[in-house]
């Protein structure tokens, strides 16, 4: 079965063939005889021997040339075009085609058409009809079409946008066949499928019978697809998956798209020989991986080359700021460790970085952060407090886990009311026992995950009853008190974990469920009730609610209007693209739900089709023009002719007369160019100078030179420093007291310190001393909000600051200085400050033991009691820990005056009197100020001492 496979656009052209034999006789033709004329003097001329002879006649072989020539234009003017012919089945009967056409064969559906065109055209010559059956939207009737009818069906055929369900097609192909016993079948197969649906060869085998049967199949590039699109941790990866017909290499590029169809990058993939998948990498920043929409395979115009991506994919980025100061946690026991590991498999995670707690909230609320986590962040200043608010209405969500700081601040940024305090549950001081997790409700995000059985809680902080609490409840204990609490605020939310972060409240950081939780929770930020939900098997959960097509997918990749056929889908559909669900977005604009062509999981395999009868490849069966060629034959005809009348001519003689003055002349050409240039032709290029009287450029710095100065000075040499508190004889004391303690931790001590500075807490650095003294003067107004960041900064970033009300000789003993103004005026200091929970010295502190064995901590007096960051609670059986990190207490309050203590004069004389005895309590006092300056630079190693004994015992020392 085959037409024929040359045509011509002229063939009236084509009759200038028959003038070929006269043009042989013409160009066969002797040149005239010239005119005889008699002449005397002839006979002498006739014994000269001519310098040039002309042939009497054209040889034969240059003739039969130049009517190669000829036959070549006519041919070419008469505008050839070549037809390859399509193989087919041999049979009287009419011709069934059954193509696929799902989105596998799109990449090369123009060859895929064109083929079955091609049967159609010999079906049309030998008198037989057409019965097509395509596979992606195979006919109810599957009757004999006429080759005009079934022409224009080919035309307007196109490939779905999804994986076909064979089985109608083949019912239909039963159905044609038992209707027309006689027929042939042609197969345009794409040979692939999804992994276990392989049988489908033996299916058409099995209905076809001993029917002649051709399937056409190679000859075309393997179709590829995109699955399992990852928005990891630093970069977005979509596995390129082939079903790989061949083991040939293959590379290609994948294109990443906003919505708005914008390029934001491209990533190569690369198959290895027998590879059936292979990676590109996004290696971008996450602000333009959260705004990628759609990734796709360059140069493959299918659906299945098209990964779509919604709000699911987004990878939300996390900031995270730690109430607990950076030196005072072992790293891997801090609460920001448990959240990173956490968080870390879903968003993208931002630290402080040292920054203090206003500063920090402020940076991720100027970077557009979705989500923010407050963990043990006791108090927040009103304008930090204000910001937040505005920021949760706007869409943001805050998270927040309690601590002691928490549990005995007074912020109300909070979903529920708080008692103050902690609640210890457990341990020789508690007579309640530990509480599991008890149930999660219906109005919170975990309403789907399932309560784990081994999470218990020892520890947490309280919220007073009232008549909102049982709706803002999220998780509760096993005795009903709330685990977590949360509210909407405006398009935000305010979520609160009655727990720590870390361990020492809970074990609920180090279980499954924490990180489920968290996702959830996360996910609210910028979330819509058509985002998908899955509970803790994975198994997809759909709603009554349905969402509306928006954009679709074609068979060929490129977006186009709904369809009325296209359905809505339930909310949280994750399912494959169907006839009924087309790929694309369905959805509002502000919520769209991405559906894709295959499964993260689906993979392609290669069909073995040996059975279906004759194998037979896709051949290019577009009509080639070939004028071209012929054109260029006739181009190379002209040069050859040209040639060999050049050579009878005797043009070849000529030129080797002339080829030794011509090398001569090359040879001189040559010389000359190779010389070197004239040194007078190199002129120096100009050097810009600047205009006279035009000052030199400074350098560009961004500190001052007083800021220069501060700092050399500071880092100099390790320098005890002490606030200015503007009052000139308070000032005096403290340079005074810092200066003898210098002196004396000189006399004692390694340690060579520098002169004391005072420092500007509004305008000077102060991350450059590790001890701050700070007296409190009575009625002293309060910081700005700027320097109280700073100097919250300063704790979290590892600094000690030691405030001293000097009025525990005015105070009455036990009081502790309540009432006083020293008093008030360091509570009104410390409302604007994020303290941790304090207690009195104990007596096992490393405080107690960093230099000298002392029992309390004296200055001028002796009255008042030292407070510094409570420890944390001993286990059942163990001794109580000095500190629970290598870090140090980030504040210290004191009410002794140590610096009236330590202070001497320029002749190194105490400058104020003690109220005891002097000599040995100005004693105490410099051994206290030694301890509290080895304390801050140490740390609690000296702690690790009581562990000596245990550690030689297991030795077997």
């Amino acid at each position: 079965m085959m037409g024929l496979p040359l045509a011509f656009t002229t063939p009236l052209l084509l009759a200038a063939l028959a003038g070929l034999p006269l043009l042989w006789f013409l160009l066969r033709l002797v040149p005239p005889r010239p005119r005889k004329v008699s002449f005397a003097p002839t006979r002498l001329l006739l014994d000269i021997p001519p310098k040039e002879e002309t042939p009497a006649r054209t040889p034969w072989w240059l003739t039969a040339l130049r009517l190669l020539l000829a036959a070549v234009i006519i041919i070419a003017a008469a505008g050839p075009i070549w037809n390859p012919p399509v193989a087919g089945p041999a049979a009287s009967g009419p011709v069934v085609l059954l193509i696929d056409s799902g989105w596998p064969a799109a990449a090369s559906w123009n060859s895929r058409r064109t083929s079955a065109e091609g049967v159609v055209a010999d079906a049309d010559l030998e008198g037989r009809g057409i019965v097509l059956i395509p596979t992606g939207e195979p006919p109810l009737d599957a009757r004999v079409m006429a080759p005009n009818e079934a022409r224009e069906r080919l035309r307007t055929l196109a490939p779905v946008p999804h994986l076909p369900d064979r089985a109608p097609a083949l019912a239909s192909l039963r159905k044609a066949l038992a209707a027309a016993p006689e027929a042939s079948v042609v197969y345009l197969s794409d040979g692939v499928a999804l992994e276990g649906t392989e049988g489908v060869p033996a299916d058409i085998a099995a209905a076809v019978g001993d029917r002649p049967l051709t399937t056409l199949v190679d000859g075309v590039e393997e179709p590829l697809a995109l699955v399992a699109a990852d928005n990891a941790v630093d970069a977005l990866t979509v596995k390129v998956v082939r079903a790989d017909r061949d083991t040939l290499p293959r590379s290609g590029t994948v294109r990443a798209h906003d919505m708005r169809g914008l390029l934001l990058g491209e990533a190569p993939f690369a198959f290895e020989p027998g590879a059936k998948e292979t990676e590109a990498r996004f290696d971008v920043p996450v602000e333009i991986r959260n705004e990628i929409a759609r990734l796709d395979v360059a140069d493959e115009a299918s659906a299945g080359a098209v990964q779509l991506l919604d709000k699911r994919w987004r990878r939300r980025a996390v900031g995270i700021v730690s109430g607990t100061s950076a030196d005072q946690r072992q790293p891997l026991l801090a609460p920001s460790y448990y959240l990173t590991r956490a968080l870390g498999p879903f968003a993208d995670i931002r630290t402080a970085d040292g920054a203090g707690t206003a500063e920090a909230i402020d940076r991720f609320i100027d970077a557009k952060l979705p989500v923010i986590i407050l963990s043990d962040v006791g108090t927040l200043q009103p304008e930090t407090r204000a910001r937040l608010a505005r920021w949760i209405e706007g869409g943001g969500v805050l998270i927040r886990f309690a601590g002691p700081r928490l549990a005995n601040g007074s912020d109300d940024l909070v979903p529920v009311t708080l008692r103050r305090g902690g609640r210890v549950l457990g341990g020789s001081l508690s007579w309640e026992q530990p509480q599991s997790l008890g149930s999660f409700t219906a109005e919170g995000p975990f309403r789907e995950l399932a309560v784990p059985n081994d999470v218990t809680v020892e520890r947490q902080v309280l919220a007073e009853p009232d008549g909102l609490l049982a709706s803002r409840t999220w998780a509760t204990l096993t005795d009903g008190t709330p685990l977590v609490t949360g509210e909407r605020s405006g398009a935000g939310a305010l979520v609160l974990f009655h727990v720590t972060a870390d361990t020492s409240w809970s074990n609920l950081p180090i279980s499954g469920a924490f990180v489920e939780m968290l996702r959830r929770v996360v996910a609210l930020g910028g979330s819509s009730a058509s985002e998908a939900s899955t509970d803790a098997g994975g198994t997809t959960t759909t709603t009554g609610e349905t969402i509306a097509p928006s954009r679709l997918l074609d068979g060929f990749g490129a977006f186009r209007p709904t369809t009325p056929t296209a359905k809505a889908i339930p909310v949280g559909y994750a399912g494959r693209a169907s006839a009924d669900h087309p790929p694309g977005f369905y959805g509002p604009p502000e919520g769209l739900v991405a559906v894709n062509a295959l499964l993260p999981r689906d993979r392609l395999v290669a069909l073995d089709l040996s059975g279906l009868g004759r194998l037979e490849p896709y051949r290019d069966a577009t009509p080639r023009d070939l004028r071209a060629p012929l054109l260029l034959a006739l181009l190379a005809f002209l040069l050859i002719d040209a040639m060999i009348v050049f050579l009878l001519a005797g043009g070849f003689t000529r030129l080797t007369a002339r080829r030794a003055a011509s090398a001569a002349l090359l040879l001189a050409l040559g010389l000359a160019a190779a010389l070197p240039p004239s040194p007078a032709g190199a002129q120096p290029r100009p050097v810009a100078q600047a205009a006279p009287g035009t000052p030199a450029a400074a350098p560009d710095t961004s500190m001052t030179a007083g800021e220069a100065d501060f700092a050399i000075q500071a880092t100099s040499a390790t320098r005890l420093a002490y606030v200015v508190t503007g009052d000139a004889e308070t000032d005096a004391v403290s340079r005074a007291g810092l200066r003898g303690l210098t002196t004396f931790l000189g006399e004692r001590t390694a340690l060579e310190a520098g002169e004391p500075m005072g420092v500007d807490i509004a305008r000077d650095e102060l991350s450059f001393f590790p001890l701050l003294y700070w007296p409190i003067v009575p009625g002293a107004e309060r910081p700005s909000p700027e320097a109280l960041a700073r100097i919250d900064a300063f704790m979290k970033q590892g600094g000690t600051i030691v405030f001293d009300t000097r009025d525990a000789e005015t105070t009455l003993p036990g009081s502790n200085g309540a009432g006083s103004p020293a008093n008030d005026t360091l509570r009104a200091i410390l409302s604007g400050l994020d303290i941790p929970e304090l207690e009195p010295v104990p007596r096992d502190h490393v405080l107690t033991k960093a230099f000298y064995l002392l029992r309390d901590f004296p200055g001028r007096f002796t009255g008042g009691t030292t407070w510094v960051e409570a420890l944390p609670a001993a286990e059942d059986g163990e001794d109580r820990p000095a500190r629970a990190g290598d870090g140090v207490s980030p504040v210290i309050l004191t009410s002794n005056d140590l610096a009236g203590a330590w202070a001497v004069d320029d002749a190194g004389q105490p400058m104020l009197p003690v109220s005891g005895s002097s000599q040995r309590q100005r004693e105490l006092a410099y051994r206290a100020g030694a301890n509290l300056v080895m304390y801050v630079l140490t740390g609690n190693y000296k702690a690790d001492q009581v562990h000596v004994p245990a550690l030689l015992e297991r030795l077997g020392q």
